[in-house]
């Protein structure tokens, strides 16, 4: 099964409809209350019935639960036949921790929407790796109070149509141009950097590879990009786009380390996408096929990102 999405098998979750059941796991860092209420209020809102296990408040230390709490509950709630998608409360941190532990088996008899971002990373490559599912990198129920109305308006937009928009923004830097295609593939640069050398790391030869990170100092930055570039990570990627590096420092410093390590590279660079730990996070199908056009900068999803029901 370790090999299902480099062997080129996708799988795709049934999209949603109104009135279905979102089931809320919490496979990492704990969180603010308030924070959870109102994105349940928003999900409410939008027409959708919210599956909130009794335990799920749980705090060990600086994560939600202890490993063997957090990963049943994911596994627990992944196998409710009631619960049609799964979207994390939070990340931060703890992800790495479960990976082991997830039933890989359970997720490809019955393939869901999953939903997360930063650490959720780690469960989107494992996820992919294991069993070549598409999920979806976007908005946790803690942030979509945070998130400006185009992002939210696409997070429900695309999680029931089961299609993807074309995405640019108006302060996209392209700083290298071309075009690129491939399936995508990335997410939190922490993250993912965390999983090299393990059996959860996904391949990036052939992909469009995204990256965003909060919270790190540019010299940390650097030695993360210096360290994948080293490890031959980039070699054979198709384009890479870099979303938003919130409270890292000068984004433009940022820019130029990446055009430094990968000048000779011949694949399209952008920056400043709309993903990330900001205001603006559009959510997108990871392992669906992707087209970076820079002639107009557009980023555009040829297929569906979900299944007919």
């Amino acid at each position: 099964m370790q090999e299902t999405a480099e062997k080129g098998q996708t799988v795709y979750p049934a999209p949603l409809k109104k009135g279905d059941t979102i089931g809320l796991v919490a496979p990492a860092g704990f969180w603010e209350e308030e924070d959870l209420i109102r994105g349940v209020r928003i999900l409410s809102q939008y027409g959708f019935k919210v599956k909130i296990a009794r335990n799920l408040t749980v705090r060990e230390k600086y994560l939600a639960g202890t490993d063997t709490h957090r990963s049943a509950l994911f596994n627990d709630i992944w196998r409710d036949g009631e619960v049609k998608a799964v979207l994390a409360v939070r990340g931060g941190y703890g992800c790495l921790r479960i990976l082991s532990a997830i039933d890989y088996d359970l997720i490809s008899s019955c393939p869901k929407i999953l939903i997360g971002f930063s650490d959720i990373t780690a469960l989107h490559s494992a996820i992919w790796q294991k069993t070549g599912l598409v999920t979806f990198h976007g908005p946790m129920v803690t942030t979509l109070a945070k998130i400006d109305r185009d992002s939210l308006l696409s997070f429900f937009e695309t999680l029931t149509s089961g299609c993807c928009r074309p995405l640019t923004a108006r302060s996209l830097e392209i700083l290298k141009g071309g075009n690129g295609r491939g399936k995508l593939v990335g997410g939190n640069l922490t993250t993912a950097v965390h999983l090299l050398a393990t059996p959860h790391e996904v391949s990036w030869r052939d992909k469009i590879v995204f990256l965003e990170d909060t919270g790190e100092a540019p010299y940390r930055i650097d030695r993360m990009l210096s360290h994948l570039k080293m490890a031959g990570r980039f070699a054979g990627v198709r384009g890479l786009i870099l979303g938003t590096f919130t409270n890292c420092g000068d984004e433009e410093i940022i820019w130029s380390r990446v055009m430094e390590l990968l000048a000779e590279e011949d694949f399209p660079i952008w920056a400043n996408f709309p993903i990330g730990h900001g205001e603006r996070n559009m959510i997108v199908p990871l392992g669906s096929e992707a087209i970076q056009d820079s002639s107009n900068g557009m980023l555009t999803f040829p297929g569906p990102c979900c299944r007919n029901p």
